[in-house]
């Protein structure tokens, strides 16, 4: 696969081109008043493998709210809110 190349303008005109390109693995290179300036690439892939299940219960039990409020409640709260701010 051979480097290709797409100017500043074109990035609006042919983004689903750039797409396509990067999804197969390419890479272009962008053009800016006639110099090259970057390199755009796919995003290295890295999946991260669990293997201790310890340690991932805990992580989901930090990233879990400490309270979850009902939605009645929220409904009620939200509209409170509005009738303080806007009367």
């Amino acid at each position: 696969m051979y480097m290709q190349y797409i100017t500043t303008t074109e990035l609006r005109t042919q983004s689903s081109e750039l797409v396509e390109i990067l999804k197969q693995g390419g890479s272009v290179s962008l053009i800016h008043r006639s110099k090259v300036i970057g390199k755009i690439e796919p995003a290295q892939k890295n999946p991260i493998a669990i293997t201790d299940i310890k340690a991932f219960r805990k992580a989901l039990a930090e990233i879990q709210p400490k309270k979850l409020i009902p939605r009645k409640d929220r409904d009620r709260v939200y509209r409170q809110r509005l009738m303080e701010k806007y009367g």
